[in-house]
């Protein structure tokens, strides 16, 4: 015998039909389902409210009471559109000084974004390359990170020496201190 398929759809009209039925155990039936009493709930409040779609809702906000007015955003455009380099915080600034009480300068990125006005950067956050010597030896990168304390107080300056190209540590070493001589030691 095939699978029977069976959509979400028609398991929660399945389940609005045994849920309405005299003496139902609804709790019970959100079990079985595996559904919270909540959701139960409100899928019945809404059926019996003589709503017969029970798909999901969407979930954004009916209204953006902090959303800029649309005459703020004509503006914001309008300046924009007047001054095409100029950006989010001068436009801001612009605005203050024709007495107009300016958004903060993220909500008029946020408008010239919203109206295409502004592309995304993509190389923004570009990772930044690194220079690497195309052979080993032809640089070495020397570094004290840092000092630490040791057991009986005294001080440790760990001196590392790194390959450029190959990554490798030349050197990792317990230094006393930081100076001339002992580096030069540790380097010989």
């Amino acid at each position: 015998m095939p699978w029977q398929e069976v959509s979400i759809m028609d398991q929660r009209e399945e389940f609005i039909g045994l849920a309405l039925l005299e003496g139902a155990n609804r709790r019970e039936l959100c079990r079985r389902f595996g559904i919270s009493a909540q959701t139960g709930y409100k899928w019945l409040k809404r059926w019996q409210d003589g709503e017969r779609d029970i798909s999901d809702r969407s979930r954004c906000p009916h209204m953006s009471p902090w959303r800029s007015s649309a005459e703020m955003e004509k503006r914001v455009l309008e300046l924009r559109d007047a001054h095409p380099a100029w950006g989010a915080r001068k436009l801001a600034a612009l605005l203050e000084r024709e007495g107009i009480e300016p958004p903060a300068a993220s909500t008029v990125h946020a408008i010239l974004m919203r109206h295409g006005r502004i592309a995304a950067q993509e190389a923004v956050n570009k990772p930044t390359q690194r220079f690497e010597k195309e052979a080993p030896n032809l640089l070495w990168q020397m570094d004290f990170k840092g000092w630490i304390r040791l057991g009986d107080e005294t001080r440790c300056h760990p001196l590392t020496v790194i390959d450029d190209h190959s990554r490798f540590a030349l050197c990792l070493q317990a230094c006393a201190d930081q100076q001339n001589v002992t580096v030069k030691s540790r380097l010989e």
